[in-house]
C-alpha cells in the first residue's frame, strides 16, 4: 500500500456535498482561514494532513510553501472538485473518524470541518495517530453556541408538529473549550493555546442560504 494512501478498517458511509455550489457560495470558509494559516507556520520539506480538506483551496496554500501536503475528505464530490481545481496535489476520500496513514505527519491542520464529525473521541484518536512524536495539530471549527438559535429554530418547528428532536440526528458537534481540550489531553495532546471567537457570517444569499 502506497504510504500516502490511507487505510480504513471498514467502508463508511460517505457524505453528500455539492461542491460547485461550496466553491460558489461559500468561499468565505477558506478566505477565513489565513490566520489559521498562520499558526500552523508550514515549513518547507515538512508532511502535512489536511483533515476535512473540502474542495482543496487551503491545501494548496499549505503547499505553496513547500511543505508535502495530503488532503482528506469524506465528500467524494468535495475530493473530485479538489483534484479538479489542483491535479498536481494528493486528494484521498478518507473518514476522519477512521483513516490511517503508515507515513506519519509533521501537523495535522483542519479547518471549519471538526464540527461536522459527531464522533470526536475516534477523530482525536486518528489524529494522534497520525503524527509523528512532537507533532502539532491546528484546528479551528465551531464551538460551543454556534447557529444555537437556528438549532433552536429547528427543534420547535419540529415539536410543533407533535415530533420529539432527535439529538444523534443533528448534524453538528459544537463542543466548549473545555470538552475539547480534555479530549485532547486524554489523548495525549498538550493544548498549548484555544480560545473561542464570535464570527458573525452573513450568507450571501440571506435566508436562501440556509438551503446551502
Amino acid at each position: 500500500m502506497n504510504q500516502n494512501t490511507p487505510s480504513s478498517a471498514q467502508k463508511t458511509p460517505q457524505t453528500q456535498w455539492n461542491a460547485t455550489l461550496y466553491d460558489s457560495k461559500h468561499s468565505f470558509v477558506s478566505q477565513f482561514a489565513v490566520d489559521l494559516l498562520e499558526l500552523l507556520s508550514p515549513r518547507r520539506g515538512e508532511r502535512i494532513l489536511d483533515l476535512g480538506c473540502g474542495t482543496g483551496h487551503l491545501t494548496h496554500k499549505i503547499a505553496a510553501t513547500g511543505a508535502e501536503v495530503v488532503g482528506i475528505d469524506n465528500a467524494a464530490t468535495m475530493i473530485q472538485q479538489a483534484r479538479k481545481n489542483y491535479p498536481n496535489l494528493q486528494f484521498e476520500v478518507a473518514d476522519g473518524k477512521d483513516f490511517y496513514f503508515a507515513e506519519p505527519f509533521d501537523a495535522v491542520f483542519s479547518n471549519a470541518a471538526l464540527h461536522w464529525m459527531k464522533e470526536p473521541e475516534k477523530v482525536v484518536f486518528c489524529i494522534w495517530r497520525a503524527l509523528k512524536p512532537g507533532g502539532r495539530f491546528v484546528a479551528e471549527f465551531g464551538g460551543k453556541g454556534n447557529i444555537q438559535s437556528m438549532v433552536e429554530a429547528i427543534y420547535k418547528a419540529i415539536e410543533a408538529v407533535g415530533y420529539s428532536p432527535r439529538q444523534e440526528l443533528n448534524p453538528w458537534y459544537f463542543p466548549s473549550i473545555g470538552q475539547y481540550a480534555t479530549l485532547l489531553e486524554k489523548q495525549g495532546f498538550c493544548v498549548t493555546y484555544a480560545t473561542l471567537f464570535d464570527r458573525p457570517t452573513p450568507l450571501e444569499d440571506g435566508e436562501k442560504g440556509l438551503r446551502h
